[in-house]
């Protein structure tokens, strides 16, 4: 579209009436909203001391007030502390004479009425995706460059050249704010892109968060950034729904990971849980990789069954018959006895760990007939007998033993340590390898901990078989429901004798969080980081093409919505194990959900280059 660059360069002595005039009436504005910024900033750290300060009475209602204002002026804080760097950064000029400034966050004077619009706001889409061919009502897109508080310079895109008097039609220039960005000096972290956003860039962004969007394209056509501003979009837009569910991020590494972290915060957003493949276990922090025919193996979805055949290895019943002594009464437990409490717990469909008890009951029951036979009784035991005897049972530290022997409890790092160093285990569970491949997946013992990034999906699938002991999760429910119930009773009876205006303050959930033992609640992130069947709201994965295809059925867990922002490039898949179409990863998971965009423009990469380099790869 035609340009207009109105700029007061340093060397720049009298500059022209028009000229000084829109220069001047920017400046005039942006120090407003500075003003108004700093204002808001002040009134709000006023607070949190003012908070910090307060007395209290001891009460719990009191503490609750006094932390409840507490947390709130340091999020409102915390939420502008990336404000100040280009503050406002365009404006909008629309036909019916409205004007909007588009900036980082959204301001509004002591009446309410809107100084600065959030970028990620509806209104706001115009100033990206506005062209000449497709105007909208969009007269005239004002790019403002500014440092330190200052402006710099201005670049007008005018939508309707007929608009436009004669004057400014005479400074139409070819360079703009995208050029003085891509020129601008490196700092070793990524920055936003607020102000150069561009329109098959802003599009993916702003685009629907159902299902699988893939953003193909070639180095240097802003993925990465796109995929962080998408994020920070759609926090701002399903604010409510992924605030409770949270964001997650992958990156390929934790290096790539602190060049982006200052990303997300300057847009506003802090909440959001990054990682690379190497965390995505919580408590393993996977640092070297495989070898490539090592990673392929681990890689492959065949895994999945050779963890199943390992675990079915661990439930084995005794060759032979198994003579225990209970109480001084010698008892015979035949392989058919244990063979059978196998196939009733492999029966209930559960999870290793959570089909434990079923098997461990079926153990009881027939050890309770022959210890009740060996006792001398003919009939049937009644309640109390049985219970005697059972408590007999419970008490024999051999029968506990035996069961442990024969169905052990097993957690993820026990259990792929057990297979991975020992070659006859990982010959009967994966009886498809060959010598060289078993010697390939076999670790010593020394390193039996020492964990690869192609080990990481492994664990996540053995957590996966392995469950947890149900009764164990079902008492703590219990005790924690229970305990829940009384604070907040505790909390609403408090709330009631301080009277109403406590109750519009906080609430009796609010209340007994704050007293809880367990301390105050945790922000989403810290809770989805502990909890490894956490299901995230979203979805956010960077070189999505070197993921082998256990990594894919890891991610699939974290996000069984499918709302997921996948970003990458098939051209420059490198990882043994790493991915060949989008279709072969994502079909199996997302079929019909997903849809593939592309950004074609190299910002990186000068055309006179890459002409040169094509023609030398068509010379090679």
């Amino acid at each position: 579209s035609p340009r207009l660059w109105l700029m007061a360069p340093p060397e720049a002595t009298e500059p022209g009436e028009a000229l000084a005039a829109e220069l001047a009436a920017e400046q005039a504005y942006l120090d407003r909203l500075y003003g108004r910024l700093d204002a808001i900033r002040e009134d709000a750290r006023q607070r949190l001391e003012a908070a910090l300060r307060e007395e209290t009475d001891g009460s719990a209602l009191s503490l609750s007030e006094r932390d409840a204002h507490v947390a709130l002026y340091e999020q409102r804080l915390d939420s502008l502390a990336g404000a100040d760097d280009r503050l406002c950064f365009g404006r909008l000029d629309l036909r019916d004479g409205e004007r909007y400034y588009i900036g980082r966050v959204g301001l509004a004077d002591e009446d309410l009425e809107p100084l600065l619009i959030d970028w990620r706001a509806p209104v706001a889409a115009s100033f990206y995706q506005a062209t000449a061919k497709a105007p909208g009502e969009v007269l005239r897109r004002r790019h403002l460059t500014t440092r330190h508080r200052r402006v710099l310079a201005i670049e007008d895109d005018a939508l309707d050249l007929g608009a436009l008097d004669a004057e400014a039609r005479g400074h139409l220039v070819g360079e703009g704010a995208l050029m003085a960005a891509v020129q601008a000096a490196r700092t070793g972290r990524m920055g936003d892109i607020l102000a150069t956003i561009q329109a098959e860039q802003d599009k993916i962004i702003r685009a629907d968060h159902r299902g699988v969007l893939v953003v193909q394209g070639g180095p240097g056509t802003g993925k990465t950034v796109v995929a962080l501003h998408r994020a920070a979009y759609l926090l701002y837009t399903h604010r409510e729904r992924l605030a409770r569910m949270g964001v997650l991020v992958v990156g390929p590494s934790p290096v790539f990971l602190r060049y982006i972290e200052r990303v997300l915060p300057a847009l506003g957003e802090t909440g959001v849980l990054m990682r690379s493949p190497g965390t995505l276990f919580h408590g393993v922090e996977a640092g070297r990789e495989d070898g490539p025919e090592a990673a392929r193996l681990k890689g492959d979805l065949g895994m999945v069954e050779v963890l199943r055949r390992a675990l079915r290895l661990c439930q084995r019943a005794p060759k032979v018959a198994q003579t225990l002594r209970v109480d001084g009464t010698p008892l015979r437990l035949e392989p058919a006895l244990f063979q059978a409490a196998i196939r009733q717990a492999r029966a209930s469909g559960k999870p290793h760990n959570a089909a434990r008890p079923i098997y461990l009951r079926a153990v009881l029951e027939q050890a309770l007939t022959l210890l009740h036979a060996a006792s001398g009784g003919g009939r049937k035991p009644d309640a109390e007998e049985r219970n005697q005897l059972l408590e007999v049972l419970l008490e024999s530290e051999a029968l506990r033993r035996m069961a442990d022997a024969t169905w052990p409890e097993l957690t993820p790092q026990a259990f792929l340590s057990q297979l991975l160093g020992s070659r006859r285990r990982l010959a009967l569970a994966a009886p498809q390898l060959g010598p060289e491949q078993l010697d390939l997946l076999l670790r010593p013992a020394e390193e039996a901990q020492d964990w690869t990034l192609s080990d990481v999906p492994l664990l996540d699938e053995a957590a996966d078989l392995l469950g947890v002991d149900e009764r164990a999760e079902r008492l703590a429910a219990r005790l924690s429901a229970a305990k829940r119930a009384e604070e907040v009773a505790f909390a609403q009876e408090s709330l009631r004798v301080a009277g109403g205006m406590a109750a519009a303050l906080v609430s009796a959930e609010a209340l007994a969080d704050r007293f809880a033992e367990s301390g105050p609640r945790l922000t989403v992130a810290q809770k989805a980081e502990r909890d490894r069947s956490w299901a995230f709201g979203h979805v956010v994965v960077d070189e999505a093409q070197e993921l082998s295809p256990m990594a894919w059925r890891l991610l699939m867990r974290r996000c069984p919505s499918r709302s997921m922002t996948v970003v990458g490039d098939m051209a420059q898949t490198s990882a043994a194990a790493g991915a060949s179409s989008w279709e072969e990863v994502l079909a199996p998971y997302a079929q019909g959900r997903w849809r593939q965009v592309e950004l074609t423009v190299n910002y990186r990469t000068p055309a006179t280059v890459m002409a040169l380099a094509a023609g030398m790869l068509k010379a090679a």
